[in-house]
């Protein structure tokens, strides 16, 4: 297998175009990269917000996408430990055409790609890394809560004896954060979701699952009981969930703790914060590709996939997929699928499908 000269792209020929399906080509390998076939692409909400509010696209024509599975095509110079056609999972590249992942084919750095277990499917794996990685800046980083990794002494009973409160627990985030929250050990896991969802949360670990319509701060609090609450993660980060999250704080007079969330705070979330006892909000950004976070999310991949991950022991399970037919001419239809809000799923397209 070797990646053809031309192959199909979701192309944006200009901020705030519509997707066109069209031809393009592949830079020559570098020192340290794969070529992959992408077999399923994931879509996550960064991708219709980065088309709809023309966010982090700095030259056009552009390709968008950041999850995706597939099987290596070629691999570059100084490459180890991969060959041509292992099945493999990774998170693109924001604003590098080539290392995008609405297209057939793009290159990545070997490094910060998983091989994808004989377990689950190329469309379940596809959904794994970018929300995957978004909690691992929460929950290990230093910028987040700086816990210790699991794969490192100790990792796994880190959260021993404390409790943590994950809001939006059927989003795709939230199902990972409750899972990494059962791997490294804390006691009680608690998190609210609609009710259809409620079984489901649990078995990936969740001790506490509130209804959604119908629990407060109070309900949280009352759950984490006499438990010390180490941390307070916000999988949606809209104005009710930010709220939600700091009153839980302030209800559980927790100190010296934050909430971290994937979004930044709104001005009225700020005065909130300033309420005793104070905390803030602080909003992570999971990008595996960053320098400064490659000492976490390389490993992370190596621990997630292969036959021995975590993946494969069964210890983290991928988001169910919700795959929107029509390939990449399809990728309007699936951004609104996503946009429009799904629960419990992960949408997923197919690249090579007509």
């Amino acid at each position: 297998m070797t990646i053809p000269k031309t192959f199909k792209a979701a192309v944006l020929p200009e901020a705030g175009a519509q997707h066109i399906t069209s031809p393009r080509s592949l830079a020559p390998l570098e020192k340290g990269e794969v070529g992959v076939k992408i077999t399923a692409t994931a879509i996550n909400p960064v991708d219709w917000k980065m088309h709809a509010y023309k966010l982090f696209i700095t030259k056009y024509p552009a390709v968008l996408g950041s999850d995706a599975a597939g099987e290596i095509a070629e691999i570059g110079p100084e490459v180890s430990g991969f060959s041509v056609g292992d099945r493999v999972f990774f998170q693109g590249l924001i604003d590098n055409i080539d290392s995008s992942t609405f297209q057939q084919y793009c290159k990545i750095p070997a490094a910060l790609v998983g091989k994808t277990p004989s377990n689950i499917s190329d469309d379940e794996a596809a959904g794994v890394s970018l929300a995957t990685v978004a909690v691992l800046t929460a929950f290990y980083d230093k910028t987040g809560y700086g816990l210790t990794p699991p794969w490192e002494t100790g990792g796994r009973q880190a959260g021993k004896d404390k409790a943590i409160v994950i809001i939006g627990g059927s989003s795709s985030v939230g199902q990972y954060a409750i899972q990494l929250a059962r791997i490294s050990g804390f006691t009680k896991i608690i998190t609210n979701s609609s009710a259809a969802h409620v079984e489901y949360l649990k078995s990936l670990g969740a001790h506490v699952v509130l209804d959604r319509s119908q629990s407060g701060p109070e309900d949280f609090a009352s759950a984490v009981g006499g438990s010390p609450l180490a941390l307070v993660f916000d999988a949606i980060s809209i104005l009710s969930t930010q709220t939600l999250s700091v009153k839980i704080i302030q209800l559980t007079k927790t100190e010296n703790i934050h909430v971290f969330g994937v979004l930044p705070g709104s001005k009225e979330i700020e005065e909130l914060c300033k309420q005793e006892p104070q905390t803030s909000f602080k909003s992570v950004i999971g990008v595996g590709s960053n320098p400064e976070l490659r000492y976490l999310s390389e490993p992370l991949m190596a621990n997630l996939g292969g036959e021995n991950g975590y993946i494969a022991k069964g210890l983290l399970k991928p988001n169910r997929p919700l795959v929107i037919p029509g390939g990449l001419n399809g990728i309007e239809a699936a951004l609104a699928k996503n946009k429009n809000g799904v629960s419990g799923e992960k949408v997923v397209i197919r690249p090579f499908d007509e």
